[in-house]
């Protein structure tokens, strides 16, 4: 007969022997089903202009622009870098292939309200028709009313694990890559 000490340290050993086999097996390590992460992103500033080279398609964190991103919903691709700054203060960016059905944009664009931190924008070449990204985890997702996508904006969206959550998702840039690209970004506009 096992003690109640010894019963005890069984039952722990085999939960977490538990939760160590859930996570090897491509569950994040706070449990959420489909999240990968990753670790030891930069947060440098890169000057702007540049084009940063990141490790994910979208990003989900790195160097990037010294303006972030206002979070909202876009029509149009948006300028990748200044995404990846909004992703440092807690925002989550959910992008969606350009030709998702407009029903199904219309279903993530319902997950951005004034004053939260997410953005909704389309994006090329995504490994599927759905990603939400936060900084050092992401989600991918085949269908646009995929529960997982509320459970990963209450786990990630000003994130303590973001470098800086509850820095501003507003009054910096609202334009899209197109508009960038066209004008630029005056730095001097924001102090």
């Amino acid at each position: 007969m096992i003690g109640g000490g010894a019963l005890a340290l069984v039952l722990v050993g085999a939960a977490g022997f538990g939760l160590w086999a859930l996570t090897r097996g491509g569950l994040s390590e706070r449990g959420s089903e489909g999240v990968l992460t990753f670790e030891d992103l930069s947060k440098e500033h890169v000057d702007i202009g540049e084009k940063v080279d990141y490790g994910q398609h979208p990003p989900v964190g790195g160097e990037h622009y010294p303006f972030w991103q206002n979070c909202g919903v876009y029509d149009e691709p948006i300028t990748v870098e200044a995404a990846v700054h909004s992703l440092e203060h807690g925002a989550v960016w959910i992008t969606h292939d350009p030709d998702l059905d407009p029903a199904d944009i219309e279903r993530l664009a319902a997950h951005h309200s004034p004053g939260s931190y997410v953005i909704v924008s389309p994006m090329e070449d995504l490994p599927a028709p759905v990603v939400a990204s936060a900084w050092e985890a992401q989600l991918m997702l085949d269908d646009a009313s995929d529960t997982r996508i509320g459970s990963f904006l209450r786990q990630y969206e000003q994130s303590p694990n973001a470098p800086e959550p509850g820095a501003p998702c507003s009054g910096a840039y609202d334009g899209t890559q197109a508009e960038f690209d066209e004008h630029g970004f005056d730095m001097e506009a924001m102090e």
